[in-house]
């Protein structure tokens, strides 16, 4: 029988390029994409629905469209992208609460992916050297979307509790890189001159966009449940980003970054409690459960996703991998 797939978020970067390559599988016979915005670019075959996470209007979506696989793809990670923390909490965590009881209500839904955040580990200096997906925060995230994807992890486990038949896949995602990311993340690579915390130089791992829509994709058209760490291999330390991005530093104290906070706010980027954390001690993942899982592994490493990033961005000592110049051109989404 042909599938039925709803996607959240939709009109964001990911959900978006998500639905896009689902259209091309002949065993999906409808996508319908939500968001609560109408997306800025042709969605093809995808049939775009106009709906509110939070205020339990998506559970008629997920009722009337019959669908049997819900990809759970709208999780924000900062707040000026809703209009301020109270609209990102009711997103991440309200949002998902409506759409985890549709799921659990529905007649034909079968298949659930949810994207997470490996920002639910946490970062600290008592970290393991490589996170498993067994393993918990040393220090629990306290606030932020590092919180948020906490309780949206917390929500999905008693869903399955209350509906075991259901088959639900988690994905904790390391920060994605590549030619259209943007994130707080991206944006802090941008700076003309890059505040680091004095005395640190942790390590970075990224997965490069082309390869977490490919995840996304492979998850959702299989019957793989529980929770997976979505990296690239390898991982860099955050000098030799910088250099590879011909970006200056300037290490302050780690008092001084946190000073730096409502400045950088309005650059968009994001000095909230977890990210100066992350800037403070990284963070690296083992994957190698998904890779198992799909029988797959990512095109790119974490550098040369990172070089993806610096080559689209055209600064000065960037250099693009050998991969990377043989992909297609750089296509914002």
């Amino acid at each position: 029988m042909a599938r039925v797939v709803l996607v959240t978020g939709v009109s964001r970067q990911v959900g978006g390029r998500v639905a896009e390559a689902l259209q091309a599988d002949p065993g999906i016979d409808r996508i319908i994409g939500v968001d609560s915005a109408a997306p800025d670019r042709p969605l093809g075959r995808t049939e775009f629905v106009k709906a509110e996470l939070h205020d339990g209007s998506v559970g008629a979506v997920v009722r009337d469209s019959g669908a049997d696989t819900v990809l759970h793809l709208s999780l924000v990670a900062t707040p000026s992208a809703v209009g301020g923390r109270a609209k990102m909490k009711e997103n991440n965590v309200l949002g998902t609460m409506q759409l985890l009881a549709a799921c659990q209500s529905s007649s034909t839904v079968r298949r659930l992916v949810v994207r997470s955040t490996a920002a639910v580990y946490g970062s600290s200096s008592r970290d393991p050297a490589l996170y498993t997906e067994d393993l918990e925060a040393r220090d629990a995230p306290r606030s932020g979307y590092a919180k948020d994807a906490v309780e949206l992890e917390r929500y999905v486990r008693g869903l399955a509790r209350r509906r075991p038949d259901l088959s639900i896949a988690v994905l904790r995602f390391a920060n994605l890189m590549g030619p259209s990311v943007e994130t707080p993340l991206t944006r802090y690579f941008g700076l003309r001159l890059v505040p680091t915390v004095m005395g640190y130089d942790p390590r970075m791992q990224f997965i490069h966009e082309d390869d977490g829509v490919e995840v996304i994709r492979r998850m959702a058209l299989a019957e793989r449940d529980g929770v997976f760490n979505v990296a690239a291999p390898g991982a860099m330390p955050l000098s030799q980003c910088l250099r590879r991005a011909g970006r200056p530093e300037m290490p302050v104290p780690e008092r001084g970054l946190k000073m730096l906070g409502s400045l950088a706010r309005r650059g968009r980027l994001d000095y909230s409690p977890e990210q100066l954390r992350l800037l403070c001690y990284g963070r690296v993942l083992d994957s190698s459960k998904l890779e198992r899982a799909l029988d797959w592994s990512p095109a790119y490493t974490s550098q040369e996703a990172f070089d993806a990033y610096v080559a689209e961005r055209g600064t000065a000592h960037g250099a693009r991998s050998g991969r990377a110049r043989r992909n297609r051109p750089p296509r914002r989404v």
